[in-house]
């Protein structure tokens, strides 16, 4: 029986860059044929275009620029088969496809069965199903060869009509977003789906490749894996990193011998919710042509795991951390900013916001006579910062991120046009908890603190008011968090919260911010989805709403 040798390109095709994404793909075949000697390389979906294209999907000059590309690289196509994702416009209706390229043409070309349509996905908004289709099997080297695309994985018939048209391997392109313990899950799929193709004692092999890299507020964990005809899973590709992937398939034996495969080597939760973040961080800058990045430094938690994630993803010479005092704030503060500057080898700088304060104090001194003060003033320290934060990025170049969690975003304990001020927001899915627990991580790695002790043992405070801390306004962490991710992850209604055993006046304050805050989500800047239900892209409510 015969081998096939598989290239798999585990790289980032970035969203709407046709020209140079058609460039990158024509040197990633003659580098598999001639370098790694494979006989198949396969690319992520929608390689061609990048994922997702979302509305540049409508525009037939985008889909014309798309064909164009794949023609001409299916004429360059030769001595070696590849499969490319791209999107094929036919009439007056675009699928998400995927062609076979070999001796210089289009040998045959596979649409996309299951559309996703839930969380970050909405593909029935672009995307048709071909009421023809037909299963895509091929013949490499003489091993039969079927393809489906990322979804259709999840479904048992697409799957089932591949092997049952004579496939002996099955390829499998994804633009699959991270999120935590996912590929826990997609790896019991893949032995589920080879289980079922079980025929005389054997099942099909299955080549998962994932694509990699940032884009906006998701981010593509590669990871991708391989499953032999008997259901074992090998080990990961190493995550949020760009790789080939080569394998050698029996046919005889349905099972994969890697040649060129960097294992994942930590699949912690905290590991790989860190490169995430990183690489998420990295891509959005890079991406939208900033080198720099900027960053508010309190002396806070979130505002050191934010500069840490800066570091880690543009390096030390590339961020500036600036300390902002004002009346309240205390010595610990900015001794801790300093502290963690020095850390990370990071410049850092002070602008004292006392003086923009009490000019809008004494501008307002008018208006106000005879009110008290209140959070009105509180906020005008924040909205403070936040114009000298961004008139820094507009002098200097670079891009200001937000130093806001999950937690404050639900229950709208940030100030809009104050510290939600800025370009992208690392870790706005992360609850407070766990930026705690994901700074005791980075330390931890490191083996010496990147991120004071002081900083993660203090008492979270905005430092708006005398003696103020974070308590003084919103439940212990652990409490809202806890009530969060039951409301806003798992979707819980009020009553299935407090049947948990949750204080029921607590929990209707808490789901009453999250509703009531959801005007500032919207304005909020994008950050990296890491959980299941982040907010933004993939957790959409209405502003004005009668539903409680």
């Amino acid at each position: 029986m015969p081998k096939l040798r598989i290239a798999l390109a585990q790289f980032d095709f970035p969203v709407g860059s046709v020209a140079r994404n058609e460039e990158r793909i024509a040197a990633l075949v003659a580098q598999a044929r001639d370098e790694h000697r494979a006989d198949l390389v396969l690319f992520p979906e929608l390689a061609l275009s990048g994922y997702p294209p979302e509305d540049l999907l409508l525009r037939p000059s985008f889909l014309a620029e798309c064909e164009a590309a794949l023609g001409r690289l299916a004429a360059a196509t030769r001595g070696i088969v590849a499969v490319v994702g791209w999107p094929q416009a036919a009439g007056s209706v675009v699928y998400n496809a995927a062609s076979v390229l070999r001796d210089g043409a289009v040998a045959a070309t596979y649409r996309k069965r299951e559309l996703p349509n839930y969380a970050v996905f909405d593909e029935r908004r672009y995307f048709d199903v071909d009421p023809d289709r037909d299963d895509c099997v091929f013949d490499v080297g003489g091993v039969r060869v079927g393809l489906i695309i990322c979804e259709d994985l999840w479904f048992a018939e697409p799957f089932a009509g591949t092997v049952a048209a004579g496939a002996e391997l099955v390829l499998v392109p994804n633009a699959s977003p991270f999120e935590r313990d996912k590929h826990a899950q997609r790896d019991a799929l893949l032995a589920e789906r080879v289980q079922e193709s079980r025929r005389d004692g054997r099942g099909v092999g299955v080549a998962y490749l994932n694509t990699v890299g940032g884009q906006d507020a998701v981010v593509f964990d590669g990871a991708s894996v391989l499953a032999d005809g008997d259901g074992h899973v090998h080990p990961a590709a190493r995550a949020f990193e760009d790789h080939w992937l080569v394998a050698d398939y029996d046919a005889a034996t349905r099972r994969f011998t890697p040649v060129a495969w960097p294992v994942e080597e930590d699949e912690g939760r905290d590991a790989l919710a860190w490169r995430a973040i990183v690489r998420g961080t990295r891509d959005y800058c890079v991406k939208n042509g900033f080198s720099k990045a900027w960053i508010g430094l309190s002396g806070g938690i979130d505002s050191a795991l934010v500069l840490a994630v800066a570091v880690d993803a543009l390096g030390a010479g590339n961020v500036t951390g600036v300390r902002l005092p004002s009346r309240y704030t205390s010595e610990l503060s900015n001794d801790l900013a300093d502290e963690q500057a020095r850390a990370l080898g990071v410049r850092i700088m002070s602008v004292p916001i006392e003086a923009p304060f009490r000019g809008f104090l004494d501008a307002l001194a008018p208006a106000f006579a005879g009110v008290d003060a209140d959070v009105t003033e509180e906020n005008l320290q924040s909205r403070c910062r936040g114009v000298i934060l961004m008139a820094l990025a507009n002098k200097f170049g670079g891009l200001l991120l937000t130093t806001g969690n999950k937690s404050e975003y639900a229950v709208g304990y940030a100030t809009i046009y104050g510290d939600m001020c800025g370009g992208y927001a690392p870790i706005k899915d992360l609850y407070k908890t766990e930026v705690f627990a994901l700074a005791r991580w980075r330390n931890a790695v490191a083996g010496t603190p990147v991120i004071p002790p002081a900083v993660i043992a203090r008492p979270p405070s905005a430092e708006l008011r005398e003696n103020q801390t974070d308590q003084d306004s919103l439940p212990p962490y652990d409490v809202l968090d806890a009530i969060l991710l039951r409301h806003v992850d798992q979707e819980q209604s009020r009553e299935e919260i407090v049947r948990a055993g949750f204080d029921a006046a607590t929990v209707e304050r808490v789901l009453r911010l999250v509703k009531i805050s959801e005007w500032k989500r919207q304005q909020a800047a994008p950050g990296p989805k890491v959980s299941r239900r982040a907010f933004g892209r993939e957790r959409r409510y209405p502003i004005t709403s009668g539903w409680r």
